[in-house]
């Protein structure tokens, strides 16, 4: 099959080249397969530019384990200390404690990492030493 490929700059581009895409699948030819490799980078990369992802958010998290366990905020209470502080981690206004981790780590059974936010970014330091003249 003939086929080349379709740079992606727009919704336009973007359906001509799923359609591509959907063509060059049903190929057997090894140019064809190169061909489609290249192109779904192609539309990956349009679609990370486009619509980038977010990392979820904890309380996000912990609600999408709620929900997927069936519980409720008071059956939330015990693992995060009361009732207020439930709501306040599902709001994003405090953090979770080592404590609360661990607690949460063996209640759903997920890594621990997961309900870790991410290492802040600091700045390198500056050398405070004077240069020798």
């Amino acid at each position: 099959m003939d086929a080349t490929l379709i740079l992606i700059d727009g919704d336009a581009e973007l359906a001509r080249a799923r359609r591509l895409v959907d063509r060059l699948w049903q190929s057997d030819d090894p140019a064809d397969i190169a061909r489609l490799a290249a192109q779904a980078r192609l539309i990956a990369a349009y679609e990370e530019s486009r619509w980038p992802r977010r990392p979820a958010s904890t309380a996000d998290l912990i609600r999408h384990l709620m929900d997927q366990h069936g519980l409720t905020r008071a059956e939330l209470a015990p693992i995060l200390g009361s009732r207020s502080r439930v709501s306040e981690v599902l709001r994003g206004r405090k953090g979770l404690s080592m404590a609360m981790v661990q607690r949460l780590r063996a209640r759903f059974r997920v890594p621990a990492d997961v309900l870790l936010p991410p290492p802040r970014k600091t700045p390198p330091r500056r050398s405070t030493k004077r240069a020798a003249a």
